[in-house]
């Protein structure tokens, strides 16, 4: 039989995702949410999640939200905050409670922290923050007449991510929004999950075509609701 890594269902490839788990979600748009993963994880009632994800272009999709309002998230590391114009009594009770946390990490020094985890890069020296809540202890450093400020690599224990086309072999192929954090979060994680329109056998895709290829993918499962078209 040959080699593949698709699961059965959204529930079997999140079934080991445990309390406190540090979690990249790689969408927050209805084509690139992986909306079936985050319902699964919702189901399986863990708790105290870390999940990081980028707000900025959410629109109106509810499985990230869903979780958040569950109780199951602690923390949420986001360059955006929660949506104010589809904003929730339930997570606004919870931030003021303290049960949820909120911090916020400009686009670009979040992009870096991920890719920098992802190569195994040890740290990198960002011009950004300086004299701003955002540095908060951090090392600085005068490069080449630059101050700029040392942020740490970030990986997570799980990526839940959204794309189109995939093999068996776990090569992706994004469409659209899908395309903007999932490459970086699936470096970045132990155990990338990539929810997939259109899985096929190894060969079906181009290689010219591969944007995350198979090694940083280990889990696949069909998506049961369509991506983007066109």
């Amino acid at each position: 039989m040959a080699f593949s890594k698709l699961y059965d269902s959204p529930a079997a490839a999140v079934a080991d995702v445990h309390d406190g788990a540090a979690v990249l979600v790689g969408g927050t748009s209805h084509s690139s949410e992986p909306a079936g993963l985050l319902a699964a994880l919702r189901a399986r009632g863990v708790q105290d999640l870390t999940c990081v994800c980028d707000f900025s272009g959410w629109d109106g999709a509810r499985g990230l939200l869903e979780l958040l309002q569950s109780g199951q998230v602690s923390r949420l590391i986001s360059p955006y905050p929660l949506p104010q114009s589809h904003g929730d009594d339930r997570i606004k009770e919870l931030v003021a409670s303290g049960l949820l946390s909120v911090a916020m990490a400009p686009q670009g020094t979040l992009a870096e922290r991920l890719r920098a985890g992802g190569a195994g890069i040890g740290g990198v020296f960002i011009p950004v923050g300086l004299g701003t809540r955002f540095a908060t202890e951090q090392e600085m450093r005068v490069i080449d007449g630059v101050a700029c400020l040392l942020e740490m690599p970030l990986r997570a224990d799980f990526a839940l991510l959204r794309a189109s086309r995939a093999d068996t072999l776990g090569n992706l192929v994004y469409r659209g929004p899908q395309r903007g954090w999932n490459p970086a979060m699936a470096a970045a994680a132990r155990v990338a999950i990539a929810e997939v329109d259109d899985i096929g056998p190894p060969g079906v895709i181009d290689p010219e075509l591969v944007i995350t290829p198979g090694i940083f993918v280990n889990r696949l499962v069909r998506a049961s609701q369509p991506g983007p078209q066109g």
